[in-house]
Order: C-alpha cells, then sequence, then structure tokens
C-alpha cells in the first residue's frame, strides 16, 4: 500500500485544528434548543432519531405532538415500549385542513402548548419535542413570544427540539441550533401514496 505523504499533512492539519475547536467549546450548562424546519422531509424523523440518541444514554424524554391526530404511526408504537422513559402526548386532531375549523385548532394548540410548558418547566426530562409546533404557529393558532417565553422557562435540564416547515425567524433567532431540510424530490409529486414504515 502506498500513501499519498500530501493526503496526510492535510489530515493533520485537519486533525490539529479540529482538536483546538473540541479543547476551546464550552458546556453551556443549559438545555440546547434546536428548530428543525424546511420543505424537505425528515423534520421529525430527525427529532425522533435524536430521541433514541437520548434513551441510549437513559435519558428521560417527552414529546407533544401538536398537528398529527390519532391515527397508528410507527414512532408511537415503537416508543410505547420505552414507556418508563418516554413519556407521548398526542394532542393535534390531524392536518389543519381536516378540520376547517381555527376555533378548534387554536383550542387545541393552545392545550398541547399549556402541557408542554408543564413538562417544559417541571425538571423531569432530558429532551422534549415539540412535533409540528411551527405549524401551529405557521397559521397563528399560537403566538411566538408565547412560545420563546415557555422556552425561556424550561428547566435547566431540559433540550427541546421545535419541528415544522416555515420555523419563525424569532424562533429561530433564539434557537441554539437550526437546520433546515431541502426538498430535492419527493414520491408523492410522483403519485405514490405514503408507505408504511418510511413515511408513518
Amino acid at each position: 500500500m502506498t500513501t499519498d505523504p500530501t493526503h496526510t499533512e492535510k489530515m493533520k492539519a485537519l486533525q490539529t485544528e479540529q482538536k483546538k475547536k473540541t479543547s476551546e467549546a464550552r458546556d453551556p450548562g443549559r438545555g440546547l434548543i434546536l428548530v428543525h424546519t424546511g420543505n424537505g422531509k425528515g423534520k421529525s424523523s430527525s427529532a425522533f432519531g435524536v430521541i433514541i440518541r437520548a434513551l441510549g444514554w437513559g435519558q428521560k424524554v417527552g414529546v407533544v405532538q401538536f398537528i398529527k391526530g390519532k391515527w397508528i404511526t410507527g414512532e408511537r408504537q415503537f416508543f410505547a415500549k420505552f414507556a418508563d422513559q418516554v413519556t407521548w402526548h398526542t394532542m393535534g386532531e390531524g392536518f389543519t385542513w381536516d378540520t376547517q375549523d381555527k376555533d378548534r385548532d387554536i383550542a387545541a394548540a393552545e392545550a398541547a402548548f399549556s402541557r408542554a410548558c408543564e413538562m417544559m418547566s417541571s425538571g423531569d426530562y432530558d429532551l422534549i419535542v415539540l412535533d409540528e409546533i411551527n405549524i401551529a404557529l405557521r397559521y397563528d393558532y399560537l403566538d411566538v413570544q408565547a412560545v420563546i417565553d415557555g422556552l425561556k422557562a424550561r428547566s435547566e435540564r431540559t433540550s427541546v427540539i421545535l419541528t415544522g416547515r416555515d420555523a419563525k425567524p424569532e424562533l429561530m433567532d433564539y434557537a441554539d441550533l437550526v437546520s433546515e431540510m431541502t426538498e430535492v424530490k419527493h414520491p408523492f409529486k410522483a403519485g405514490i401514496k405514503a408507505q408504511r414504515g418510511l413515511d408513518f
């Protein structure tokens, strides 16, 4: 096997730079705020992946779903196996076009956020996922400043992930991490319906 001295030197320089950045990084001493947004698929899926990571460390997790209704999903069935570590509340009534009743949607969103605030401030959770809360904010079912105030009042122990497209600029400014999913191609546009195990 031959070695490329130029490549070796580049990798050594990258390693030195990365070690320096890591040594200078600090622990914030509080939970972080993560926003998963964008038009692409994978915002909630990514959050559920972070839940798995937290469970791997024996952490306590809470989920509040703002839009998704009572329909059965693979993630709900899976995390039900971890009832001692995961508290799960599906409080939405389905997609926003299903109810066609703004007052009812506002009431559901406010009830979900009230539950979320109780959980965030309790000190019982390492991670809480507010699934599709950005949709509730997009339709003005919730006030963005009220949501930020709820996040500020959370226990120092608790990190929060907020998912859904069209995240409000104020929320993204407040967050520690913002990831935007970009759609390149989607099977639904080719007439392919949602697939069990991939989409729900």
